[in-house]
This record gives C-alpha cells, sequence and structure tokens, in this order.
C-alpha cells in the first residue's frame, strides 16, 4: 500500500510517500480501507516528536481515518497513528459507526476536534448559559465547532480570536458576536473591551505563551481557562497557585485521550450528539481544504502557517 513514512523526526521534509506492506488486523483491530483522513496539528506535534505521547521511528503519522471494514461497515476511527496510508488498523472499542447522513468530512471533523470541543466545553470549563465565552484560534478545526457549540448551548457573548480578516468573518458567520485579531498586542484588554468592558468566565486556549498569560489576566472572579494546545510552541508563564484565588480562577488542561479513562462512554455520549447535530443541520464543519499523500508536506507546512481554517483531509488515493 502507499502511505506516508518518517524515518527521522523533524519538520514537513521528513513526510515521505512510500510503499509498505498491508497491515494486519490483531485480535480485537479491525482493518480499514481509509476513505480519507484526518489531518490534524498535533499530527505537525508527532512528527518532530514533541506531542504529549512520544513517537518512534520509522513511524507512519495521522490518528483518525474514515473507511469501511472488511464486513463492510462504514466507521470512523482513532488509530494513534498509521492514518497516512490507504490501509489502517483500529482497535474496535475505537471505531464507531459513521450515520448516513453524516459524510466523511463532518466524521473525521467531529471525531477529535469536535469531540475535544463538546469535552472542553461540557467538562473541563462546564460552561453554564449566559457566559462570556473565548475561543482562540476560533477558526481552526477545534474553533469552527466550539464557537457553534457555545453559541448553541447558550452562551451569553461568545468572544472568538483569530488571525486574519477572513477568518474572523468565518467566526462571526458561524455565531461569534465578536472577533478579536489574534495579534492583539494586549490581548487581556482586547478580551475585556470585547466583553463590553467585562472580565470574561471561560476561555478555550490552544495558543501558548503571551497569550494564555492575558487571557489568564481577563478571566472574571470563577472564570475557567481550558488549555488544550501550544501551537505557538511557547510555554506561558509558570502560575503560581496561590494567585489563583485573587480571582478564584480554575485553569484546566485537557487531552483528550483521557476521555477514554472516564466512566459512561463519554465518546460515544459525544459523537451521539455531535453526529446528531450535523446531520439536522445545527453544526457545519468547515472544509480546509483535501490533499494527496505527495501534497502531505504542504498540509502541513499550511498548518504551521496558520494558513488553514476548518477540516483538512488527506485523500489516500492520490
Amino acid at each position: 500500500m502507499r502511505a506516508i513514512q518518517i524515518t527521522e523526526f523533524g519538520g514537513p521534509e521528513v513526510l515521505n510517500v512510500t510503499e509498505l506492506p498491508d497491515p494486519v488486523a490483531g485480535e480485537g483491530q479491525l482493518l480499514v480501507e481509509v476513505s480519507r483522513a484526518g489531518i490534524n496539528y498535533a499530527d505537525t506535534h508527532q512528527a518532530e516528536n514533541s506531542y504529549l505521547s512520544p513517537s518512534t521511528l520509522p513511524l507512519v503519522p495521522g490518528g483518525e481515518v474514515v473507511g469501511t471494514t472488511a464486513d463492510g461497515r462504514r466507521v470512523v476511527a482513532l488509530v494513534g497513528s498509521g492514518g497516512y496510508a490507504e490501509r489502517a488498523v483500529a482497535p474496535q472499542t475505537l471505531a464507531w459507526d459513521v450515520p448516513d447522513a453524516v459524510d466523511d468530512l463532518t466524521a473525521l471533523a467531529m471525531v477529535v476536534q469536535g469531540a475535544t470541543a463538546w469535552v472542553l466545553l461540557r467538562r473541563s470549563v462546564h460552561m453554564e448559559a449566559g457566559e462570556s465565552v473565548v475561543v482562540h484560534a476560533a477558526a481552526g478545526g477545534v474553533g469552527t465547532l466550539a464557537v457553534q457549540l457555545a453559541k448553541a448551548w447558550g452562551a451569553g457573548r461568545v468572544i472568538a480570536t483569530a488571525s486574519s480578516k477572513e477568518k474572523r468573518d468565518l467566526a462571526l458567520e458561524l455565531g461569534a458576536d465578536v472577533a478579536v485579531d489574534a495579534a492583539e498586542p494586549d490581548m487581556k484588554a482586547a478580551l475585556i473591551e470585547a466583553n463590553g468592558g467585562k472580565r470574561v468566565d471561560v476561555v478555550l486556549e490552544m495558543t501558548g505563551g503571551k497569550v494564555t498569560d492575558d487571557s489568564l489576566k481577563a478571566l472574571a472572579p470563577y472564570g475557567r481557562l481550558a488549555f488544550y494546545g501550544m501551537a505557538s510552541r511557547q510555554p506561558p508563564k509558570p502560575v503560581n497557585p496561590a494567585n489563583l484565588m485573587s480571582h478564584s480562577t480554575t485553569i484546566a488542561g485537557m487531552w483528550l485521550a483521557h476521555v477514554f479513562q472516564l466512566p459512561g462512554d463519554v465518546m460515544r455520549r459525544s459523537l451521539d450528539e455531535l453526529f446528531a447535530l450535523a446531520a439536522g443541520g445545527g453544526l457545519r464543519v468547515i472544509p480546509g481544504g483535501e490533499y494527496g499523500l505527495s501534497e502531505v508536506r504542504r498540509a502541513h507546512e499550511d498548518l504551521r502557517a496558520r494558513r488553514t481554517s476548518g477540516k483538512l483531509l488527506l485523500d489516500p488515493s492520490r
């Protein structure tokens, strides 16, 4: 089969098209004929071995696929690695049937980005109706869905940040009440101004560095910030827990992998709700572009340069 393989860690230049033996499904696994694979920002960290879970070489990157199994089921699955290929092996427990009304793009958008937005709002910050919600990187895969979910679940004011006018216009189109330039030098002041002069209740943050620092300072009493990425690759300043008392601030970290340790099959619940919303027209996925195997380097370059919006797909047939 054709696949992308990494034999040394680094940037987009280490992603190479190659021929590999077909994977073989073992006990408790499914072999999936990949129709499309998702391309995520986390994949850029996987390629340079800077992700939360360390990678080993050689590596076929890509953590999510949609396709068909040998018995004809259409599934979306989390594979950990191996997704950038014509065929992939997935644990049966991490594969979910896709309703006929949900297309490949939507299925892939929901299994990581959609579930991430759902868990951030439902579990990490416990958003309540009427609260102000800041969504950083609001034109990205998670951000576009988080804006819509926050609005659908009754947020009083949704404040989006994005790096270009086009991205900010997209966030407003999706339901954000106001959009702020991500390059604002004083993000604390910009967020408070965007909230009518009041501090904000909730921040979903995946940029890191000064954006995180300023966002924390913009929180109202009992405000919550959920940190789920560090796209700038710049860590925020250390937080002194005693300082959290000054505004009764909560900071939550979120990595979707930990959802599977929770009781009650949280992933299934999130996907059921997300698929139903999408099938009924209540949740829109923004297509961010489709790349062939030979174009994966460009996909990663586009991601790292923040030239993309919405959900990126890989077509392994070309």
